[in-house]
């Protein structure tokens, strides 16, 4: 829920979608969704899912139908964090919504948290995008090992740097993002599939001149399930950030 010391939103937030990306999560999913209801009544949910083996999806229709409110779309033949959360927001975009919020679906965002990011985006300065930060001053992580906190806070450095963005934690996916600024990018030019497409909507929104910000955020490692980022993905991201930050503004 938001803290007592959350400043107040200063106009009605409009139609808001809230999306989770999923591959296996059949033993996350309800409960994510359950946690989203509870902490943002008045959002719609989405939940992109690739053809989960486990049953993710019908688990997920199956909550939709009972509490409505909430769409499931199924792709088929298709694998990738990346072109999941662009199916997303391409949502998002068409069916007009004003703000959009993505988080991860394995329950180490706290779905609780979401409110403070849109009351950010909604204060004076009208941040395109807010980030939930692990990195900023009140952001933690739980559950990992001193030496994933270290390569990990050492892998955002170096993205940030090389590519120049106003924020602390690039590779977070607790974000929400204004419609309007995700209208304006080619969704279909994005390059990246995987977790680099993180890196690049923020590169590609900075490209357009849009004004970031950070809340600080709780990240706990799952607790059910297995993660998705192998060491083969994350030698590809670490090389799209290098080819991102030599790529041309669109």
């Amino acid at each position: 829920m938001p803290s007592s010391d959350s400043p107040a939103p200063t106009s009605p937030p409009g139609r808001v979608l809230i999306a989770i990306c999923t591959y296996n999560e059949a033993g996350n999913v309800v409960a994510m969704l359950r946690g989203l209801r509870e902490s943002m009544p008045d959002a719609d949910l989405l939940v992109v899912d690739d053809g989960s083996p486990d049953g993710t999806a019908e688990l997920a229709q199956e909550w939709s139908a009972k509490n409505g409110r909430a769409e499931v779309i199924v792709r088929h033949d298709q694998r990738g964090l990346g072109g999941a959360i662009r199916r997303a927001v391409q949502t998002a975009v068409d069916q007009g919504y004003d703000f959009f919020l993505n988080l991860d679906a394995d329950l180490s965002h706290d779905p609780a948290e979401l409110p403070r990011l849109l009351e950010r985006a909604l204060q004076d300065d009208r941040p395109d995008v807010v980030v939930g930060s692990r990195y900023i001053r009140g952001g933690s992580i739980v559950g990992w090992p001193v030496r994933r906190k270290v390569l990990s806070r050492m892998v955002n450095t170096f993205a940030v740097h090389w590519l120049r963005l106003p924020v602390s934690d690039c590779s977070g996916s607790m974000r929400c993002y204004r419609v309007d600024a995700l209208s304006r990018l080619d969704l279909d030019g994005l390059r990246n599939n995987g977790y680099a497409l993180l890196e690049e909507l923020l590169v590609r929104l900075r490209q357009q001149g849009a004004v970031m910000a950070e809340v600080p955020i709780c990240f706990t490692e799952r607790q059910v399930g297995e993660s998705k980022l192998t060491i083969g993905e994350a030698v590809s991201s670490a090389l799209s950030i290098v080819k991102l930050s030599r790529s041309p503004s669109r």
